[in-house]
Parts: structure tokens; sequence; C-alpha cells
């Protein structure tokens, strides 16, 4: 994965890529907006304090091309652009004379703004745009609380999205662990035809990518009456689940344990059955293939939820 995601990072590095880059920046800024994840009000009236390109080539489109994008995002008469902030900067007070070079504060973005829009409201945002590597960055600042309001990293195919997005998924995966929380499903089996298998799986998800579950099993046929453990893997190619149950058969196990004679009921003390299942689009069955040490060979739907039928809310 790690050499997948570099080889992509690799080909869609440079200036070529900004123009892509920035088309996805201002998709996915509309779409926070529609969304409500991204207020107007709590952005507007803004501050733009920087529009830096990386690349000589970028410099004659790239500032415009940002304000373009927000322009047509947040609508006209609420930016401001700050030419003087990321300038060096004197401040005269009585008793002192204070020269500033660098990346300038939130504070000193309120002073400047305060000094320079007359008698217009206030900014409440400041907002940094910047080209990478890669291709933009962009961050959106509250100036009273300096709460990060947005802020992401663009390329033309999201990769660095994707790649933001496993790694929460990761560590979001972890902290369950650590609090000691379940991730479970259940599953009920209905393999009816030639051979039978029915069953109810209780299984908890784990592993780095949640691809594997472990659980236990309550069988009613094949065997009759059994009690089990099972184990499945996740795999992507439709996300099928593959895997096995053991199940001890309980009247064989009763009988046995009961009895000095060699005991078999209807079914053998142990039965391990092979299983197979395919989700049916986004449903909550499955396609199901079931085959048992006892010669069952099942055809039939799995339920992919603890309810009993699915297609009732």
């Amino acid at each position: 994965m790690v050499l997948i995601a570099s080889f992509w990072g690799v080909a869609h590095a440079g200036p070529a890529s900004t123009g892509d880059a920035m088309d996805r920046f201002e998709e996915v800024l509309e779409m926070r907006i529609d969304e409500g994840l991204l207020s107007r009000d709590e952005v507007l009236p803004a501050i733009i304090v920087s529009v830096t390109p990386r690349y000589e080539v970028s410099e004659g489109w790239f500032a415009v091309r940002a304000i373009e994008v927000l322009n047509r995002s947040f609508g006209e008469g609420g930016l401001r652009l700050c030419e003087a902030c990321m300038a060096p900067r004197a401040w005269v007070q009585e008793g002192s004379l204070a020269y500033q070079t660098g990346p300038i504060s939130l504070e000193e973005v309120a002073r400047l703004d305060e000094q320079t829009r007359g008698t217009a409201a206030a900014a409440r945002s400041a907002i940094w745009i910047d080209e990478t590597r890669s291709g933009v960055s962009a961050k959106f600042v509250d100036l009273r609380t300096g709460r990060i309001l947005f802020a992401q990293n663009f390329d033309p195919m999201l990769i660095e999205n994707k790649n933001s997005a496993r790694m929460s998924t990761l560590s979001e995966e972890l902290e369950r662990r650590a609090r000691g929380d379940s991730l479970t499903q259940a599953f009920v089996d209905l393999a009816l035809y030639p051979g039978q298998h029915v069953s109810l799986d209780f299984t908890d998800q784990w592993g780095k990518t949640n691809a594997n579950m472990t659980g236990v099993t309550l069988s009613a046929f094949d065997p009759v009456i059994g009690l089990g453990l099972n184990h499945y893997r996740r795999f992507d190619l439709l996300n099928v689940l593959v895997g096995a149950k053991v199940i001890v058969s309980l009247p064989t196990a009763v009988a046995r344990a009961f009895s000095t004679d060699d005991v078999e009921l209807l079914d053998p003390t142990l039965t391990a059955v092979g299983v197979v299942r395919v989700p049916l689009g986004r449903s909550n069955y499955g396609a199901l293939v079931t085959a048992s040490t006892n010669g069952e060979f099942g055809l039939g739907l799995s339920l992919l939820n603890i309810r009993l039928l699915p297609v009732i809310p």
C-alpha cells in the first residue's frame, strides 16, 4: 500500500497537477457547505492571509484561481486579501518598536484587519491556500477562537484524502480495542438445497482492517442442535466472506457422556462446515454455499444482520 501511494504521489506531483487539485478543492468545499459542515456565516467575512504558489510557472494564475474558487463557494463581497500579512511587519507603540517576519499569528491578522477594514464588520476567519508538491492545501481558522474550521490537502486523485481516511479509520479501531468495545456481526445461515445447514453465528471483527471475524455458532441442522466456533475472512472482491465452523453435536456429546458405548445419534460429535457468503449488493442478504464433513452440500441465503426478517425496519 505504501508503494502504491508513493507511486501515485510521484506521478501526480508538480505544477501540472495543481489545476486538477484546485478543481477537487472546489468540489469538496461545495460539498462541505451543502452538507452543513462548513457554514458561510462562520467563515465570512474572511481575510485571505496567504495564497502562495510553490512553482514559478504557477505564479501568474494560482492566486486568481484560488480567489475564484472562494468567490464561487461563498459568494462575492465577503473576502479580503491581506497583502501585508506575509510581508515583514513593523509595530510602533508608545515606548516600543517591533519588527516581525515569518509566519503571522492570528492576533496579528486580527490587528491588521482592524486597522484597514474601516467601517466594515470584523473578519471572522483567516484563510491560507498554498500550492504543494502534489496539489493544494487549504486551511480556514476562526479568528475569534482559533478553531480550525476546515483543513485539508488536495491532489488530483484525492490519494492523500483516501490515505487520511484509512489512517483515521485505523486510529478509531485502535481506540475501540483499547476501550474494550466490541464490533459484532450476526448471520443467519439458511442453506436448504440439496443439503441442509441452518445456524446462527455471532462474530467479533478484528485485525488492522477488521477483515477477520471470529465467534460462536448455534446450529439447528447439520448438526442438529449444535454449539461451536467459527472464523471468517473478508476479501475485497465483492466483500466475500470465506471461513469455517467447528460444531459439537450436543445430543451426541451428552449421550456419550452418560454411556460407556460408542454412541452416535443423528450426527457425529464434531462437524466441520466450510462457508462462503457473497453479499447481494447493499442489501441484508447474501448468497450462501456450505459443505460439511457429514457429506452435506447446501445452497441458500444468509441474513447479514441480527434481524430474522431484514426487509422489516
